[in-house]
């Protein structure tokens, strides 16, 4: 599918948050749909959705993975999340994407640090500086 942002080589939709969030599956269920993102029979509804959500960050913005996963839909999938960012397999800005404390992706570290900071995002110690509000 064309323009499609979980695809490598897809496009990313216009900036700006999805502005209604919807409850949906559990943590447990949207990890089996994580492990089954890949089949196009599943449709692909945790892994669409995380990607939409994921996409409409603009450069300096950086969220946590929970809050990618509420935005979502799939409030306490946060580690499902994380998942599927780890299987890098579209074009996203995943670099906008940390842990609920700031902090990095491990092993990562050093290029995740410079993509962030070349978006002019405050770093400390291994951590994106919150701003206070």
């Amino acid at each position: 599918m064309a323009g499609d942002p979980c695809r490598k080589g897809g496009s990313v939709p216009a900036l700006g948050m999805v502005g209604v969030m919807r409850s949906g599956p559990t943590a447990r269920e949207a990890g089996r749909t994580v492990q089954n993102a890949g089949s196009r029979s599943e449709g692909g509804g945790f892994r669409a959705a995380v990607c939409r959500a994921i996409s409409h960050l603009g450069p300096g913005e950086v969220a946590t993975y929970g809050e990618i996963a509420r935005e979502a839909g799939y409030p306490g999938a946060a580690r499902a999340v994380g998942h599927l960012l780890a299987r890098g397999e579209h074009d996203l800005p995943w670099w906008r994407v940390v842990t609920s404390t700031g902090r990095l992706v491990p092993g990562e570290e050093r290029r995740h640090a410079a993509l962030l900071r070349s978006e002019g995002v405050a770093l400390s110690g291994g951590h994106v500086r919150r701003s206070a509000g």
